[in-house]
């Protein structure tokens, strides 16, 4: 066998415009935990390594632009409060006042960081009690 089939540049050349990938990180998961991993990359259609590469920078490109996930999530619970506590006195019948709406919108941007923190937590549990089941 010549020296040149064993060279791994001429087997696998490099894919034009992206510098070649040198470095790795290695890290060890239970049974349990890899076949969480397995499923999610396969849900992607990707395998394991190309779905932990993808996952990996994308949490790494998330933390440094300006609007993270929690941010994200904080905005959503308080659009759910905002609309909660508007539309249930709307749909009985009843009108809120502007006072009764700046109070409203007062609570909403003071409660909205804690109920996302509560609703992250208690996804991050659910998703916990799956694994274990």
């Amino acid at each position: 066998m010549s020296t040149d089939t064993l060279k791994v540049e001429s087997r696998f050349p490099q894919i034009r415009g992206r510098e070649s990938r040198t470095q790795s990180i290695a890290t060890r998961f239970t049974e349990a935990e890899e076949e969480a991993l397995l499923k999610a990359a396969e849900a992607r259609g990707q395998n394991l390594r190309e779905w932990a590469r993808d996952v990996l920078l994308r949490e790494a490109t998330l933390h440094n632009k300006s609007v993270s996930a929690d941010s994200l999530m904080t905005e959503i619970i308080g659009l759910q409060l905002f609309l909660t506590n508007v539309l249930s006195p709307i749909a009985c019948g009843e009108q809120m006042s502007p006072d009764q709406y700046q109070e409203l919108m007062r609570q909403v941007k003071a409660n909205k960081p804690q109920a996302a923190r509560e609703v992250i937590a208690q996804h991050v549990a659910d998703k916990r009690e799956q694994v274990h089941d």
